[in-house]
This record gives structure tokens, sequence and C-alpha cells, in this order.
């Protein structure tokens, strides 16, 4: 079990990243052969993406709902993602055309993404009484006093630490 930390902590990262939420939907319950393979995908992408941190990702962590799977993702940059995307020794491509000629527009499975960037000083966190988590994961963990104390502080801090304003 991850260990509990029991204050209020923020997480901070450097530079701008990227914030891209994954998912599928099963349309069709019934259809597992074509479902199955997709959804076995992913941890296949997510293990090579952890075995080798020069592909950006920082951290990952899975959804799982009846129909519903997704993953939050962070990256070092959009540049990295989209590398890893259209990498063709890599299995995202491999897998994207499986899918395309299994499923396609069929209706039988659906798949969405958004990328979200995130430019420096631009995002705020807080974890209290929580393992690591979301971008804790993929950050630096500080204790939220001082600058850190409030959202507004967190937010000012971070973009004067953008600009060189400010010291941690």
């Amino acid at each position: 079990m991850a260990e509990i930390i029991a204050e209020r902590v923020c997480a901070e990262v450097e530079g701008e990243i990227a914030v891209f939420l994954i998912g599928m939907r099963i349309n069709r319950l019934w259809k597992v052969w074509k479902w199955l393979p997709v959804m076995r995908a992913m941890p296949r992408m997510l293990a090579e993406l952890a075995a080798d941190p020069a592909l950006g990702l920082l951290g990952a962590r899975g959804q799982f709902g009846l129909r519903n799977f997704s993953s939050i993702q962070y990256w070092k940059s959009a540049a990295h993602l989209q590398a890893f995307a259209r990498a063709a020794d890599k299995t995202h491509m491999p897998a994207w055309q499986a899918f395309q000629r299994s499923v396609g527009t069929n209706g039988d499975i659906g798949i969405w993404h958004e990328t979200y960037i995130v430019p420096p000083g631009k995002l705020e966190t807080i974890y209290l009484n929580m393992p690591r988590f979301g971008l804790g994961l993929a950050g630096t963990l500080f204790p939220a006093r001082g600058n850190r104390a409030t959202a507004a502080k967190r937010l000012a801090f971070q973009a004067d630490l953008a600009t060189g304003h400010a010291e941690t």
C-alpha cells in the first residue's frame, strides 16, 4: 500500500507539461473479441513508457468502470507525446493500426483523447492525507505553507517561479 502523506503538500513541475487524457468506451459489451485487445494495449504502452523515461511520460493513473476505461497521463511536453504516438518502432502505432483494421468506425468501441498544454506557472495542486497521486507522482512535493498555503498563493508563486522572480 502506498505511503500516506499526512500533511498538506503541493506538487510542482519544472517547465511546460502536457496533460493527456485517453480512454475507451465499450459500446457492445458482448463483442469481447473486439474490445479485449484494445483494452490490453494500454498497459503494454505504459510499461514501455515506464521502462524508458526519455520517452517523456512523467506519470499516469488508470480509471476503470463498467464500459469506460481511461488513463490520466502527465508528459514532459506535447512534442514527447506526439513523438511516441507517431513512432513506428513503439507500441502505439501498431496498436492504433490494429484498432483501425479491427474496429474502425463500426461503433463497437469508442476511443477518445484530450491534450492540455500547461505553460510554466499555470498550474497548482493540493493533496492532504494522500499517497503520491496525480501530478504528485510526476512532480516534486512541497509542504503547502507560506507561498504555497492557498490556491491563489500557489498560482502566484508558480507564475513568479516561471518568470524567475521567486526562489523556492
